[in-house]
């Protein structure tokens, strides 16, 4: 985890999942989500370290079967990573789930059954210290709360959240976080802004299916980052039709762009426009991708004329600033070098990469 992490807002309780903090006032946490067979091992635990080494603080796996539930120990033996079990409709996977040692289980309370259900997963869970996260999303309402509302409203979701929470209350349990989401970016706005006035329970932000990873990265960005900006939300989930790791790295992203991460290279690149003398397009998709391994923080600016180029290349740790066939390399506003056109990236990145050992 990155040790420069902003703290979270608006929260004043907390959770603990498996060492990692949630809420009152800890760092914003990214998670993502398996998707191989949980009890196909080898894969999981494959794609587990994948998702850690991108940066995620905390992974969720489907539990659909018992042999889901027991591959939890396993797993968090090969991984090393807080893993959340993800359960519906059978409250006994959540149970087995719990006991084979998964650090958070996500149900939704009313899909798993009668009080009596509710009640024996609590328990578990309390008497393990492990926290419960209730996740209504817009297909998982209550009944009820679709008819008084008309559907699956912001006020639906918060009711059918609230509920469920009073019921595990019901039974001595408060070691929960909640989550509302739809795949509508208004409707999951206004559903956590009236969940944060009403309570003080940690919130797992997202927008559920956000669909395919264009579209689902631009409302995701404006969802979450919304959100965050109001300083609501204390962990975070991308929903992408597309690898798990670009969920990370887009979490990750978001965090950067609203102030509550310091994590990898950072680009600032102007739009281009009739001015620009050289491929500026190709230029910045380069150099972000041969920088993408960087550790640490830094912000680079990949400028294409002189109008923006000096300036911001200048207020950047490291940047180049291109001209008419030539370009500078500026590192902490001094020029370090001059390059053609087509070798500023060359240089550049051999600059950082020195600089980095």
């Amino acid at each position: 985890m990155d040790s420069a992490r902003a703290v979270s807002g608006g929260s004043r309780r907390r959770i603990d999942v498996g060492g990692v903090a949630v809420g009152a006032g800890t760092a914003v946490s990214v998670q993502s989500m398996t998707n191989t067979k949980t009890s196909d091992i080898d894969a999981t635990s494959a794609q587990m370290r994948r998702l850690r080494d991108a940066g995620c603080d905390i992974v969720r796996v489907a539990v659909p079967d018992a042999e889901s539930a027991h591959a939890v120990t396993l797993l968090k033996k090969r991984c090393g990573i807080p893993i959340v079990a993800d359960v519906h409709f059978d409250y006994r996977l959540a149970i087995e789930a719990a006991r084979a040692g998964a650090d958070k289980i996500r149900i939704n309370p009313g899909n798993i059954g009668d009080a009596a259900r509710v009640r024996a997963v609590a328990e578990c869970c309390r008497e393990r210290g492990i926290p419960i996260r209730i996740g209504v999303n817009g297909g998982s309402l209550e009944r009820g709360a679709l008819e008084r509302h008309g559907g699956a409203t912001a006020r639906a979701l918060v009711e059918s959240a609230l509920n469920q929470a009073g019921l595990l209350n019901d039974f001595g349990f408060e070691d929960i976080c909640l989550s509302v989401k739809s795949s509508d970016v208004r409707v999951t706005v206004d559903a956590y802004r009236m969940l944060r006035s009403e309570c003080d329970y940690p919130l797992h932000l997202g927008v559920t299916e956000a669909g395919a990873e264009r579209g689902g990265i631009i409302k995701s960005s404006v969802g979450i980052g919304a959100l965050l900006c109001d300083g609501i939300g204390d962990t975070i989930r991308v929903s992408l039709t597309a690898p798990p790791e670009r969920e990370v790295e887009t979490g990750i992203a978001i965090l950067r762009a609203v102030g509550l991460r310091e994590r990898g290279v950072e680009i600032i690149s102007c739009p281009t426009c009739g001015r620009t003398g050289v491929d500026l397009i190709a230029v910045t998709r380069d150099v972000e991708t041969r920088l993408r391994d960087i550790p640490g923080s830094m912000t680079v600016a990949v400028m294409g004329c002189a109008v923006n180029g000096p300036g911001e290349a200048r207020a950047a740790d490291y940047g180049i600033a291109c001209g008419d066939g030539m370009g500078v390399v500026f590192k902490k506003g001094s020029v370090v070098a001059r390059a053609p056109a087509e070798r500023l990236a060359d240089e550049l990145c051999d600059i950082i990469r020195r600089d980095m050992k």
